[in-house]
């Protein structure tokens, strides 16, 4: 046969259809190897493989300990080829008892602590399973689960363990994988206990009757659940939500009726170290004005000391400050995106997850029966060959004696089986006492009971689920709430009522005058400067707006491009400079200017305009801008910018054209409006607006010329309809068209 050549061998393919295969691959291996957990045992294949290495080392909780490195080079060289790095840092994990709810892992030595402090040299380490891990992986040997070669093929390994203790809910998980991630909270496996046995009972029921049962995650930490019910319901009932976690405090009371509030619980995941040095970064930029100090006084447990800047802080506004601000409160997500029986990935709710549980403990109960009786059956064949043995002792040895193949005669003239006749000839001669004659059908008869047991229990479904649910409550009695490793940590709070006091009652109110440049620079001065014409700028530059305001007020600046901006009172740079420029702050485009800069104040009403004189009225809370983006409010054609932003404060609008016609007409005309182009004020056959201003049609009209302030009381020539072209303004008015 011709040899192909290897130009013949080569494929065209598209280069996407190649990637795409590839990525597929490497994103199937990432979520099924690497990042989602099992729903059976709650493992991801490392932990997995640990788990099972440490018991092939025989490192049960009652034997002793072993190097971390000696089971970090099992892992490595027999079940998991990934750096010892990684599967260190996962053993680290599996002990931490503020990591994990239930430790899987007893370590002997530095394990790292809540401060973030990394664990010692696995070298210098030494570890053991702990009771946890061994119900995890009661029944390994019995059958109970299946096995699949190594990476090399050299060994065998668990595809899941056999788990009489529900671990994923019990201990959660977290991981990233390609296109999707996985977040399950700790919960307390007592509860647990209680929702399974519940769900045996009533297998139809919702998840609204497991809540009772499972009212919230248990953390190692402990803190304070604080989220509402509602939220609770919803993020079971569709596996996917957040939880609010509080840190648990105290008040403490000291000598001369002042106090100081003791913090003893902290969030789960939450590194005491770095939350305090951002209280104390906090505290030094003066943004906790309730608080005076922090100090942590914690040794094996947590102590972390809060002092009141004076006696009549409110010690529940000061920590409400604290949750705002720093993670003293954090939100917990919840997000069961687990691998199911057949390793397929999808988002379960609490009720799928203990299912699941429930039917992989069937499927163990029965392969370890059927292992379990075959063994029997085994040994109960090998018991009736002893038993015929004994009752034809005298030939038996004969037969032993003279024939040339005594298994085959035996087996030929009793009629035993090959492993039967196999056990006599291997029978020791000490075994043909009589009382080991009694003994045999001693045990004999009690695996003959034991059989029938195994069989009825095979036959029988609901038996099965009545040893499943003994086998919960022997769980929920070694490991449940009547433990010290079982009871419930983290308190289940009320949801906190909306506190009154603002986020701006925590910033130290201080009057400040607020001064931006027609450059665009901003800076704040301490006080209420009454004469801002004195202010320095940088050569070129000169002033462009000055307000009046304090640290705790919202400062708006209303672009030429319609779109709103907010920078808070205290977030405006101080000192004896010329400040920074604005856009270091809000996304300003270059080619947009600022044309109006004021204090927002609540409940007023403002009127936007553009350069053409189509404009609204707006809420001024609707043009609160919550990001540095700004808040897009007047709709703006092409060619053309926004020009005016006047408060409401009257019930007329006067407004005045570059054509140098005046139109006075009703504010009522003007919709109130969140967003658009507005209305026509005034109709133009050419330019735009020249000014506009807001005022008391009965109070007349007023403007400024030179330094003379004029009046016009009678307004009924201008009066009329908005959209109207209007006429010549009063005589005096000023040339430049304006009305100040």
């Amino acid at each position: 046969m011709p040899k192909t050549a290897p130009a013949d061998l080569v494929q065209d393919v598209k280069l996407s259809d190649a990637l795409g295969e590839r990525y597929l691959a490497y994103a199937m291996s990432t979520i099924v190897s690497r990042s989602l957990p099992d729903v059976r045992d709650g493992l991801k294949p490392v932990h997995r493989r640990l788990l099972y290495a440490m018991q092939q080392l025989k490192l049960d909780p009652d034997a002793g300990f072993k190097k971390c490195a000696r089971v970090v080079g099992d892992v490595i060289g027999k079940y998991h080829p990934h750096g010892d790095v990684a599967v260190y840092d996962a053993m680290v994990r599996l002990a931490q008892d503020f990591a994990v709810r239930y430790p899987l892992v007893e370590g002997q030595g530095n394990f790292g602590n809540i401060d973030g402090d990394n664990a010692a040299a696995m070298r210098y380490t030494e570890a053991r399973l702990t009771a946890v891990a061994q119900a995890l992986m009661d029944g390994l040997d019995e059958d109970a689960v299946d096995f699949r070669p190594t990476y090399d093929g050299t060994e065998q390994e668990p595809v899941v363990m056999p788990a009489a203790f529900p671990n994923l809910l019990a201990n959660g998980s977290s991981g990233i994988a390609v296109g999707m991630a996985t977040n399950i909270p700790p919960h307390n496996v007592g509860e647990l206990c209680d929702a399974l046995v519940y769900l045996i009972a009533h297998p139809d029921c919702a998840v609204d009757a497991l809540l009772p049962l499972v009212p919230g995650p248990d953390f190692p930490t402990g803190g304070v659940l604080v989220e509402t019910a509602e939220n609770v319901a919803e993020a079971y009932r569709t596996g996917r939500g957040s939880f609010r976690l509080r840190a648990r405090w105290s008040q403490e009371k000291l000598s001369h009726g002042l106090y100081q509030i003791v913090v003893t619980e902290i969030p789960y995941q939450v590194q005491k170290s770095k939350l305090i040095e951002k209280v104390a970064e906090l505290l030094a930029q003066r943004k906790l004005p309730l608080l005076a100090d922090i100090r942590d006084e914690s040794a094996e447990d947590v102590r972390i000391v809060l002092e009141p800047r004076n006696r009549s802080v409110d010690p529940e506004v000061l920590m409400e400050q604290l949750f705002r601000q720093t993670d003293f409160e954090v939100r917990f997500g919840l997000n069961m995106n687990v691998l199911d029986a057949d390793s397929t990935p999808r988002v379960m709710n609490l009720k799928e997850v203990l299912r699941a549980f429930l039917d992989h403990r069937h499927e163990v109960l029965l392969r370890r029966s059927r292992h379990r009786l075959a063994k029997i059956e085994r040994r109960l064949e090998i018991l009736e060959g002893y038993l015929i043995a004994y009752l034809n002792l005298d030939e038996v040895i004969r037969i032993i004696r003279e024939e040339d193949e005594p298994k085959q005669e035996m087996m030929r003239r009793f009629k035993l089986t090959e492993i039967q006749a196999e056990a006599i000839l291997n029978m020791r001669l000490r075994s043909l006492r009589k009382l080991e004659e009694i003994e045999i059908r001693t045990e004999h008869d009690k695996l003959s009971g034991e059989k029938a047991e195994l069989e009825t229990l095979l036959s029988d479904e609901k038996r099965r689920w009545k040893v499943i649910s003994k086998q919960i409550a022997a769980t929920a009695k070694q490991f449940g709430k009547n433990t010290e490793l079982g009871r419930r940590r983290t308190e289940l709070g009320a949801a906190p009522s909306v506190v009154d006091v603002p986020l701006e009652a925590f910033i130290e109110k201080e009057d400040i005058t607020v001064i931006l440049s027609e450059k665009g620079w901003i800076r704040a001065v301490k006080g209420h400067v009454s004469s801002v014409e004195d202010m320095k700028f940088k050569d070129g530059d000169s002033l462009l707006f000055s307000v009046q305001a304090s640290t705790t007020d919202k400062i708006l600046f209303f672009g030429s491009n319609g779109r709103f901006y907010t920078l808070s009172g205290d977030k405006i740079p101080r000192g004896r400079g010329f400040g920074e420029p604005l856009r270091l702050s809000v996304d300003l485009p270059n080619d947009a200017e600022v044309v109006a800069m004021r204090v927002h104040q609540p409940g007023t009403k403002l009127l936007v305009a553009s350069n053409l004189g189509k404009g609204f009225q707006v809420d001024e809370s609707e043009v609160l801008a919550q990001t540095r983006q700004g808040k897009q409010i007047l709709n703006l054609p092409e060619g053309t910018k926004a020009a005016f932003c006047l408060p409401v404060e009257g019930d007329a609008v006067a407004i005045i054209g570059e054509n140098r016609k005046m139109l006075v007409f009703k504010l009522e005309e003007v919709p109130v409006m969140t967003r658009g182009q507005g209305v026509i004020f005034q109709k133009y056959a050419a330019g735009g607006v020249a000014d506009i201003k807001i005022f008391t049609l009965a109070e007349g009209l007023r403007w400024k010329s030179g330094e003379r302030e004029r009046h016009e009381p009678d307004l009924t020539a201008w009066l009329g309809k908005r959209a109207s072209a209007g006429r010549l303004p009063p005589t005096g008015f000023p040339r430049a068209n304006r009305f100040t």
